[in-house]
Formats: structure tokens, sequence, C-alpha cells
């Protein structure tokens, strides 16, 4: 069966849309699930900033949520949901509590806080406007929502670091579709997932070369107890398959294979990394196939969102780093 790649915006019952304060460096990304949708969520970073996780543990009750937005600001940019609420009230989405309709929003935030302007986060203005723009279909790989302030290769500092974003990447097999947006926020670096070429991630000390943050990493055995620039990984996978939320937990985990495969080091404590799993469609599907397609279509959709980023808050890009060394 041959696989093709489709657009992020080719899924049913999904609005996706964005938001951001360009000057101050931060924005975020909002998914509007009209009808309701099961999700689940595997977080594997050690410092995740984050808003009704426990939703989508399989032992609660809610079935389906609303919205989930990806956001900067730690944990300052959790307002954001806030926002989205209101917007989904007033449209009448939600659960039935008699008086009104409760929406039921996720979210989870990266650390920007160090490019642009540190006490400019998103807030719940940020958050009302990306769903009207969810509604215009406004998503955009780049330096767009969430990954507006994105920087990847922080081992030794923001100094060292590069300009990164937010990118998408979706395939269709047969009936079945498959699509991720990410937002790279890495401590690591940034690899090429089929080749191994690393194409992001920590500068030397002229800018033009890169260093391995793995390699620089193992230099030393001191303990750091406060990695000060905070990272985090975000990402929201989208199937048409039907699964509930314990099957999509299971997804979610089967994902951050593609974190490894395209981010060195990655998971670390310094990191939030955290995938959503979301099921838009009835497609019957397997359980394994979804996941492992999931990994392979989050490597992809890491690579997309550096390779879109520009250079901007004084980091330089991936694509500028290269003509600078042609």
């Amino acid at each position: 069966m041959n696989m093709k790649e489709i657009s992020i915006t080719d899924f049913e019952n999904v609005k996706i849309g964005s938001s951001e304060n360009e000057e101050a460096g931060t924005g975020c990304t909002v998914f509007v699930f009209e009808q309701g949708a099961a999700a689940g969520l595997d977080v594997r970073g050690g410092g995740p900033a984050s808003e009704e996780s426990e939703l989508l543990k399989p032992v609660a009750a809610a079935q389906e949520i609303h919205a989930i937005v990806l956001a900067g600001g730690s944990a300052f940019g959790l307002e954001a949901a806030g926002g989205v609420r209101k917007y989904l009230e007033e449209k009448g989405i939600g659960f039935p509590v008699g008086v009104t309709r409760v929406p039921l929003v996720c979210q989870s935030s990266l650390f920007d806080l160090t490019v642009g302007d540190a006490f400019t986060r998103p807030d719940k203005e940020m958050g009302y406007e990306a769903c009207k723009n969810a509604d215009r279909g406004n998503y955009r790989d780049g330096n767009y929502g969430a990954g507006t302030g994105a920087t990847v290769g922080k081992w030794k500092g923001m100094d060292f670091c590069m300009k990164s974003g937010i990118g998408s990447y979706a395939v269709e097999l047969g009936e079945l579709k498959v699509g991720v947006v990410v937002a790279v926020n890495a401590l690591g670096d940034v690899y090429d997932w089929k080749n191994g070429k690393k194409i992001a991630g920590l500068l030397g000390e002229d800018g033009t070369g890169f260093l391995d943050s793995e390699k620089e990493i193992f230099q030393t055995q001191e303990v750091i107890e406060n990695k000060f620039t905070g990272n985090t990984t975000i990402a929201v996978v989208i199937t048409n398959a039907k699964f509930d939320k314990t099957k999509l937990c299971k997804i979610a985990g089967m994902a951050h294979d593609g974190y490894a495969r395209a981010i060195r080091p990655v998971h670390t404590t310094a990191d939030g990394d955290s995938i959503y799993a979301v099921s838009v469609g009835a497609v019957e599907a397997d359980l394994d196939l979804v996941g492992t397609l999931s990994a392979r279509v989050i490597a992809e959709a890491i690579i997309r969102a550096v390779e879109n980023a520009d250079s901007a808050y004084g980091y330089i890009c991936a694509k500028d780093l290269y003509q600078k060394n042609c």
C-alpha cells in the first residue's frame, strides 16, 4: 500500500489556529474539536508545564476533550487555556452542566522566557485570538504560534543555541491518516532521522559549526541541579483512526520514539517533552500500525520545524547557517 504525504489541514473534525506576539517572542497554537475528541497524553520530560492533564488518564471520567493548546511562556503561558474556554463556551461547546457548557481544554507550555520579552506571555486574549484564527485556518510552520520563541541546542546556554519553530507533517495510508504538529524547543540537537545528519543545535565558539551536545555532556560528571534555560518539545498527533483514550495514551507513548530519532539528548530533566494523541475519525486501524507511523511522522515534523524556522532574536536558523557556510 502506497503512503502519500498530505497536509495537516486535511483532517476533519479539527481546526488549528495560531496567535503570537512576534516582538515578544512567544505565542500559542490551538486545536479545536467542536464535536469533542478522544485524546491521550504521554509525558517523558522531567519538567512539564501543563493544565488538565489528569483528564486524559484512563481512570478519569471524561472520554472526550474539546481543545488542546500548545504555548510558550512556561507555566505563565497556561493562562491561554482560559481564553480558549471562553471562546468555546460562547459557541456552546463543552460538557453540559445545566447552566452552561464547560469546555475541556488541555494545555502544555514550553519555556521561551529567555527569548524576546520575558514578561510578555500567552494569556487569555492570545488564546481567544488563536481560536478565532482556527476558524480561518491560519496554521503555518515556522516562527508562529507555540514555535515563535522556540530554540534548540542549549546545553551551554543561550549564547550557543539556534532558532527553531513549529512544524507539521502528515501522511495517508489507504483510508488511514496520521499527522503531527510539533513545537521544537529542545535542550538537545536535532538530526535528520533518515541519514543521521545534524541539522540544528549546539553551536561552537565561532558560531559557524556544530558541537555535539551528547559529547559535551560526557565531558563532566558535575551534578547540575538547575539547567537554567528550560526547554520542552510538545506535539499533537492527529489520526482519523477510531481509538479510545487508553489506546491513544499508548499511541502517544510510541510516538515518543520519533523524538528519540530526531533529538539527542531528549527527555531530560530540563525538558517537559509531551505528546498528545487525538482521534478525530472512525477508520478501523491497528494500534501498533498507528503508533509506529506516528513515530515516523513526528520525526519528520521535527525536521520541518527546524527547516521552516527563520533567524530571530539574535539566534540563527538552520537555513541561514547553511547559507553562511556555503
